[in-house]
């Protein structure tokens, strides 16, 4: 599938341009941003520097939510921003410098966040088989489907308050 990725961040003032490219190279390894500013001593004359660039794959993102055994979440984040062919999501900077994947959902986030835009064909079919596990022969998930987390990332309730299973099941 010919997927067109793109991922953004922010260098403010006070962060080092090393480490924030670090960061992002560390999740998308062939990540290569328009430009990357020069570090400075402190206190630092630069203005907040939007860094951007284009990006092959989803491959580190996707073994590392594998890995994580957080599939179902990265559905969910990945699918919330999707429409038609079109999806955005925000990931975690410090999180990815330690190599692990934490969604952001709400805003800005302490480390920086890196947002990520993908553009392609049947996009919300590519993120489902992307992130496929056998649990969901037991309980099918399609991207957006009634099982999703809200917005704010809540989860839904699989089991009411006597134990009773209220989704996928008897």
């Amino acid at each position: 599938m010919g997927l067109t990725i793109s991922v953004s961040t922010v260098v403010r003032p006070h962060e080092d341009p090393r480490k924030v490219r670090e960061s992002v190279l560390a999740l998308f390894p062939d990540w290569n941003p328009n430009s990357v500013p020069a570090e400075q001593r402190f206190p630092s004359t630069r203005e907040a520097v939007k860094l951007s660039g284009a990006v092959g794959s989803l491959d580190v993102v996707l073994m590392t939510v594998r890995e994580q055994r957080v599939l179902d979440t990265a559905l969910d984040a990945m699918a919330m921003g999707l429409a038609d062919d079109y999806t955005t999501f925000s990931l975690s900077r410090q999180s990815a410098l330690v190599g692990k994947i934490s969604f952001v959902l709400d805003g800005d986030l302490f480390g920086g966040t890196m947002q990520v835009v993908v553009e392609g064909r049947d996009l919300g079919m590519w993120l489902e088989q992307q992130t496929w596990h056998s649990g969901r022969d037991t309980v099918p998930r399609s991207a957006g489907d009634e099982f999703a987390m809200s917005q704010e990332g809540t989860p839904r309730e699989w089991f009411d308050g006597g134990g009773r299973r209220t989704m996928g099941g008897n």
